[in-house]
C-alpha cells in the first residue's frame, strides 16, 4: 500500500507536539498537516483538511482527548484516533474500545512502535499496548477488578453530580473530610481518571449512574 495517511496531531505541550511530529515526519506514508493544542482548534482542522488520522492527547486543556474523541468519531466516523497519554493506560482501554478508536499509546513509545501502530491502522486491526492487552479476556469481557464501584463510592459520586461538598458528604456518610478524599482517589483510580471533572463525565456515561436514575 502507498497510500498517505494525512495526520494532526493534538497536544497543548509544544516541546511533546514538536517531537511527535518530527517523530511522525520520519515515517513513510504519513503527512502532517498540523499541530493544534485543543478540542476545538482540532475540530477546524478536521473540517478543514479532513486528515485520515488524529494523534491525540488525552490531557488537554477544557476537556478530555475522550471528549474530543467522541466528537471526531460522531462527526468524522472513517478517522483513525491514536490516543496518546503520558500517564497511565489501563484505565482508558474500555472506553476506548466503546469509541472505536484505533490504538492507545504511550508518549515515551518510539519510532518502531509508532509505524507498526500505522500499519495496523492501514490494514483494518487495532493495536494495543500489552499492558492493556493482558486484561482483555478471550471471552470479550473485560477485567472486572478495575473500574468496579461498590455501593459507597457510588452514592459518594451520586452526591458530587448533584453538586455535594466534601462537607456535604462527609456529614452525609457520618464520616471525615478526610476520609471522603480518600475514597475520592479510590474512585479515581479505579475509573482510570485523575480530577473529579474526567471522574464526573465518566460516571455519568456508567450504567452506575444510569441505574441509580432508574431508581430514582
Amino acid at each position: 500500500m502507498n497510500q498517505v495517511m494525512k495526520t494532526l496531531i493534538v497536544d497543548d505541550h509544544p516541546l511533546v507536539a514538536d517531537a511527535t511530529r518530527a517523530l511522525l515526519d520520519s515515517i513513510d506514508r504519513i503527512e502532517v498537516i498540523g499541530v493544534v493544542s485543543n478540542g476545538p482548534q482540532c475540530m477546524e482542522q478536521i473540517a478543514l483538511h479532513q486528515p485520515g488520522l488524529v494523534f491525540l492527547d488525552y490531557h488537554l486543556p477544557g476537556q478530555s482527548g475522550m471528549v474530543v474523541a467522541a466528537q471526531i468519531r460522531r462527526d468524522y466516523p472513517h478517522t483513525y484516533i491514536v490516543l496518546f497519554t503520558g500517564g497511565e493506560l489501563r484505565g482508558l482501554y474500555q472506553k476506548s474500545i466503546e469509541l472505536g478508536i484505533s490504538g492507545i499509546l504511550s508518549k515515551e513509545a518510539g519510532q518502531q512502535t509508532i509505524t507498526n501502530m500505522v500499519n495496523c491502522m492501514l490494514d483494518g486491526y487495532t493495536m494495543l499496548p500489552l499492558s492493556v492487552y493482558k486484561h482483555v479476556q478471550l471471552n470479550g469481557e473485560f477485567g472486572r477488578e478495575e473500574g468496579v464501584l461498590n455501593g459507597d463510592e457510588q452514592f459518594i459520586m451520586n452526591l458530587i453530580v448533584n453538586g455535594a461538598t466534601y462537607e456535604q458528604i462527609a456529614e452525609q456518610i457520618n464520616t471525615s473530610k478526610r476520609t471522603v478524599e480518600n475514597y475520592l482517589r479510590k474512585i479515581y483510580e479505579k475509573l482510570g481518571v485523575r480530577s473529579k471533572v474526567e471522574a464526573l463525565e465518566k460516571y455519568i456515561k456508567s450504567p452506575y449512574y444510569s441505574s441509580s436514575q432508574r431508581r430514582e
